[in-house]
């Protein structure tokens, strides 16, 4: 190649694992069925025609042509009934033959959609997290998600593979193809890994274009492989870190592929995209010096949450409601990170069945962290932006955080009731530290509308298990 000297670059022996369908393939196991020929799809509110797909199968994608993530009103049959529905098949431009219709029932009627259980499936990765710890120390582990993740195997890989004659890639394989089976073999899950005796980059390169492909489901991707490999990655947005909006630039650049990339000049992809642009000069050429055991630790710049509603909400003392509860809850949050915030922005999304643009709206203020004075600040900006109609969405975020140690007053402030009042809310997360969330609850929390009881015992805003699916 030329233009780098890989002798100089990093060497590293990793592994990065991807469970396949997780939270799927998890439910599948539950029921004794095989996670690669069961249609399944893993539903947020799955007794709600408007619920969130979450996961599915691998034979749920083939057969309804579905990504993980979408509403189930966009499904190709109705949830509940079974039956063709010819309105998402003709907003998404499928056909409506007998022949399709039929084929599309039949597999509904086989398809088993559940809601998500967030407790099982936390188990389930403290699971696969043991059985990684049983060939490399836990600093040699860095999760991406709950469910995939890196391992560095640099150190454990003469130990599980002592042949001399064999090459590292040749050890990699064997190894990651133990710890494959190892997975399988005690949660029921299949794994994809992409492997590098390299670096990170090269490793995650190799799992998305060319693994999950394999009958194996195993690729490695090295610097040897850079030319043949990585500069055939013909979509830009098939690679790690170029999304649609930096593709239109490049393109804009003339550069339509990863090879164009690669061949590029540096200088001008710094001129357009600054320090970015010639990491992913470089990246494009393989090299990456990222390592699993810095990990690495985001700046917070904002706190946040949001949720779909159980149904249209109409009321808007109602709407008004759920948004002070959640801008109590994201408050909660604030505290326990020790900041204040200078900006609250609110969500509110209209029903998919009205032709309104949502509210997006945000406000500065002093900094705070105080419940009350937030839960004003979000119940006046609804109130500024809100032109009626029914409600599906919401979300509040905190944006601008500084140190709680950072407070403004003016003439005006009335001293003695704020820190009445910041003490009042530590006190309540205390309790509510010490005894649950819902040791200390207002009276509206009892009210049909509230979702403050419901929320409660949601984890990552599904259910943490137990409730009953639609099979």
């Amino acid at each position: 190649m030329g233009i780098i000297d890989y002798s100089l670059e990093p060497h590293s022996d990793i592994a990065f694992f991807d469970m396949k369908s997780f939270y799927a393939s998890v439910e599948c196991v539950e029921r004794g069925l095989d996670p690669l020929t069961t249609s399944l799809c893993v539903v947020s509110r799955s007794d709600n025609s408007k619920g969130l797909i979450l996961a599915s199968s691998p034979t749920f994608k083939r057969v309804y042509g579905k990504k993980n993530v979408g509403r189930s009103y966009d499904l190709p049959f109705n949830i509940h009934t079974r039956r063709f529905n010819y309105q998402a098949a003709k907003r998404q431009q499928l056909p409506t033959t007998p022949e399709y219709v039929q084929y599309i029932e039949l597999w509904a009627r086989k398809t088993l959609i559940v809601p998500p259980r967030m407790g099982h499936y936390i188990d389930v990765n403290m699971q696969i997290q043991k059985i990684l710890q049983n060939y490399a120390a836990p600093e040699d582990i860095l999760p991406y998600s709950i469910d995939e993740g890196f391992i560095d195997l640099t150190r454990s890989l003469n130990y599980f593979s002592s042949d001399k004659s064999m090459s590292k890639r040749d050890k990699l394989d064997l190894v990651s193809a133990r710890i494959q089976y190892d997975i399988w073999r005690q949660t029921g899950v299949y794994s994809t890994i992409g492997m590098s005796n390299a670096n990170p980059l090269l490793a995650k390169l190799a799992l998305d274009n060319e693994a999950k492909n394999t009958k194996g489901m195993r690729a490695n991707w090295s610097y040897e492989d850079v030319e043949r490999k990585v500069w055939q990655i013909k979509e830009l947005t098939d690679f790690w870190g170029i999304g649609n909006r930096m593709a239109r630039r490049l393109n804009k650049m003339k550069i339509y592929s990863i090879y164009d990339l690669a061949m590029s000049n540096p200088d001008d992809l710094k001129r357009e995209f600054g320090v970015i642009g010639v990491q992913n000069w470089f990246h494009a050429h393989g090299v990456d010096e990222s390592n699993v055991h810095n990990k690495y630790k985001p700046k917070s710049k904002g706190l946040g949450n949001s949720q779909v509603l159980p149904h249209n909400y109409v009321d808007q003392r109602a709407i008004e409601l759920v948004l002070k509860e959640m801008g109590e809850q994201v408050a909660i949050r604030l505290r326990r990170a020790k900041k204040n915030t200078m900006t609250v922005a609110i969500h509110v999304g209209y029903s998919s069945d009205m032709e309104k643009k949502s509210i997006n709206a945000q406000r500065s203020i002093d900094p705070t962290q105080n419940t009350k004075e937030l839960q004003k600040v979000i119940v006046e900006l609804f109130r500024k932006h809100y032109t009626g109609g029914p409600i599906r969405t919401i979300g509040i975020r905190y944006e601008n955080l500084v140190d709680e140690s950072i407070v403004y007053y003016t003439l005006f402030t009335d001293i003695d009731a704020l820190e009445k009042e910041n003490r009042l809310d530590q006190t309540i997360d205390q309790i509510r530290q010490k005894y649950g969330f819902l040791s200390l609850q207002k009276a509206t929390a009892l009210t049909k509308d509230s979702r403050s009881i419901a929320r409660s015992k949601l984890i990552g805003g599904h259910s943490a298990g137990g409730l009953d699916g639609l099979e």
